[in-house]
């Protein structure tokens, strides 16, 4: 069963340690990126159980301003074990979610912890990441929901068959309303602003980030892996650090990940830039090796990454990554 608790519960678990959790201080790089100290981290990999959590502490519901609340669930994945954070906001008009969860029956436990927070209906569905792990349970949300996604994730997501109905990752009937991304739209629920935004191509192509003035939140879904090695199967890795940096430029307090567990605000900041330099290094590692003519195979039998060997799913994320960044070097990506 969760439980809500705030940024300042947060605050006070990290700073007493959380269960006998081991931390570290992360850096970044020489520690001189963009002005953002190291800090110690508490909890260095996705990984709940390593960080001394247990099922009986999922899923964790944290408001991260009034009525912003981030939900982190477990979810299993190459093998081990990370969190999935999904984000919603509830206002006198209906509840807006930011990704749902990876099966019906996750969202569904997503729903019902929204119905013990707020009486309102859930009215919108922002559809960030297009990945199955995000969309695989979005059948259970209400009939006449708006599902709002990028036109790339709506195309991966929707039947080029014509028979009219949603097929995939998706799934949910023919009548489900879409509204369309490009670029940015404002929607105003309940007197309060929340912003749609499309930063560029990133994790998917199709990446949508949530940004909630009155709060300085910004939900960065897959955008942002906290704890994660770079998981870059469909991605657009030197686009995806432009991206980065446009959300960095932002005017935000708490940026939460699409995955990893949720810390301070510090922490998180922290971590984003730590997750940009981490994919510029997976770049830099893979252009040295393309240009000395190995195959991506061998690229990734040799790459050197550091203080990345410790992150969750860094062997199954590897030769992914160092294969999407030649693909990107050869001119193979998908425009």
């Amino acid at each position: 069963m969760s439980k809500t608790i705030g940024l300042l519960t947060i605050l006070t678990v990290i700073s007493t340690g959380c269960r006998g959790a081991e931390s570290e201080t992360r850096g970044q790089g020489d520690g001189s990126s963009d002005g953002v100290e190291p800090v110690t981290v508490a909890f260095p990999t996705s990984d709940p159980y390593a960080s001394g959590f247990t099922d009986e502490d999922y899923p964790r519901v944290i408001e991260l301003a009034r009525d912003v609340y981030a939900y982190e669930q477990i979810h299993h994945a190459g093998g081990e074990v990370i969190t999935t954070v999904s984000m919603f906001v509830v206002t006198s008009e209906g509840v807006l979610v930011a990704d749902g969860q990876e099966n019906p029956t996750e969202t569904q436990l997503l729903i019902e912890t929204i119905a013990g927070i707020t009486d309102q209906p859930i009215t919108q569905v922002v559809v960030a990441s297009d990945h199955g792990d995000h969309t695989g349970g979005n059948s259970v949300f209400p009939s006449d929901a708006v599902f709002l996604m990028h036109p790339t994730s709506a195309t991966t997501l929707w039947p080029t068959t014509g028979n009219g109905g949603w097929t995939g990752a998706l799934d949910v009937n023919e009548s489900t309303q879409l509204d369309l991304v490009e670029d940015e739209q404002v929607l105003e629920l309940g007197g309060r602003e929340i912003h749609v935004l499309h930063l560029g191509r990133a994790h998917t192509g199709g990446d949508l980030v949530v940004y909630v003035p009155q709060g300085k939140v910004l939900f960065m879904s897959e955008t942002y892996l906290k704890g994660i090695f770079p998981a870059m199967r469909s991605a657009y890795p030197s686009e995806w650090v432009a991206m980065l940096k446009r959300a960095e430029a932002m005017d935000v307090d708490v940026y939460v990940p699409g995955h990893g567990i949720m810390e301070s605000p510090p922490i998180l900041h922290h971590e984003l830039v730590a997750y940009r330099e981490a994919v510029e290094l997976v770049i830099a590692q893979a252009t040295k090796h393309h240009v000395a003519g190995l195959s991506f195979e061998e690229a990734a039998e040799v790459a050197q990454f550091g203080e990345l060997e410790a992150l969750s799913l860094r062997d199954s994320q590897v030769p992914r990554a160092i294969e999407r960044v030649y693909m990107e070097l050869n001119g193979e990506l998908p425009q």
